[in-house]
């Protein structure tokens, strides 16, 4: 009996109208095709997800632009891209991206400079029969506003980290004695038994002092009654980032400090104002100042040490910057992260980040984790 095939051949829904799009963008640059190097963009643009390829996207305003769209990968992937990209012809080569400019004819092929390394361009040029032009964040442009099922994937991806926050808290996972490490890890199982496929990025759980650290690496060091606790987590799912930060007490009570309080009240005005002034039609900047004012005005603005956010979707930091240099403006279906923060070095740090997306006239919260202040025991 022969084998079944453990793939079903499944054009990407949304693909072929993103390539169209870049298309529009391919034509407005002048350009008569896009060499696409970068995976993350390749999964995007062809719905293929393995760990070699480049695609060859054709700019011509024509019936056969599709059909002159091209995806390279190596022989390990051939059933996987027949079953993920069926709509798309497939040129097998290892060295995928020389392969598809050996192969093209079109004359004006951009590449994303961003991406290629200088040995890179060398390889390229010494392929392609055609002139080759710098043409960076071309796909990331269009990534940056979601279509409506990569909203449903970081839906249920911001469900999974609420979901694992909340269990967590529910079975005293935040008690003292525990170490940072043990309750990372404790997080990242749980976001899995909720659907994702694993953390989008590595957990960040600080205790103490460590609070103050805004990227601190989770340490054997234990929870203590009187700490500040941050968490800075997601869930994956479908290839989509959650990002959320919860900062806790841990009790009982009697040991929570003016200072700490304060703090979380601080931040928790200053990530509401940064909520509130998302909408369309405003500068990603506007988002940092109206963030970051509050906390400067408190006499804390040195203490706020990041911007105030970014973009999150296929990648966990991507398009539109969030920050006070940032020159995005915001549009209806992007996806970003409000989460400012207040450190104190030796002392602790409260940071509170959600990820919402911009709607016709604000913005809604996929994350869903209560923002109160927490003292746990």
């Amino acid at each position: 009996m022969a084998a079944r095939s453990t793939f079903t051949p499944r054009p990407h829904p949304a693909a072929s109208r993103r390539r169209e799009a870049l298309r529009v963008a391919l034509r407005e640059a002048d350009l008569e095709a896009l060499l696409v190097t970068d995976l993350v963009n390749v999964r995007y643009l062809a719905g293929f997800t393995g760990s070699n390829a480049a695609l060859l996207v054709h700019a011509a305003d024509s019936p056969d632009a599709e059909d002159r769209t091209v995806l390279a990968t190596d022989g390990r992937y051939t059933t996987q891209a027949s079953a993920e990209t069926p709509d798309l012809p497939l040129l097998v080569d290892r060295a995928c991206a020389p392969a598809l400019l050996g192969a093209s004819s079109a004359g004006a092929i951009g590449f994303d400079s961003a991406q290629v390394t200088v040995d890179v361009l060398d390889t390229l040029t010494a392929a392609a029969d055609a002139e080759l032009r710098r043409a960076p964040g071309l796909v990331e442009r269009l990534r940056a506003v979601k279509d409506d099922g990569e909203i449903d994937a970081l839906r249920l991806a911001c469900a999974a980290a609420d979901a694992a926050l909340a269990g967590a808290v529910v079975d005293g996972v935040l008690a003292p004695g525990r170490t940072e490490r043990e309750v990372a890890h404790e997080l990242e199982e749980r976001m899995v038994g909720h659907g994702a496929s694993g953390p989008s990025f590595e957990t960040i759980v600080a205790a103490g002092g460590n609070s103050a650290i805004p990227h601190h690496r989770p340490s054997d060091a234990p929870l203590a009654a009187g700490d500040l606790v941050t968490m800075d987590f997601g869930a994956l799912v479908d290839g989509y980032h959650s990002d959320m930060t919860r900062t806790v007490l841990v009790g009982p009570s009697s040991a929570v400090a003016d200072w700490q309080r304060e703090i979380y009240a601080l931040v928790d005005a200053a990530a509401a104002a940064g909520r509130a002034a998302l909408r369309p039609g405003v500068g990603t900047r506007e988002i940092d100042a109206a963030a970051r004012d509050v906390i400067t005005d408190a006499g804390y603005g040195e203490q706020f040490v990041h911007p105030v956010g970014h973009g999150v979707g296929l990648v966990i930091h991507e398009a539109p910057a969030m920050a006070s240099t940032a020159t995005a403006t915001l549009e209806a279906g992007m996806t970003v992260t409000v989460e400012p923060g207040v450190y104190l070095p030796g002392r602790g740090g409260v940071r509170i980040e959600d990820t919402l997306v911009v709607t016709g006239s604000g913005a809604e919260p996929l994350t869903a984790s209560t923002r109160d202040l927490l003292v746990l025991g």
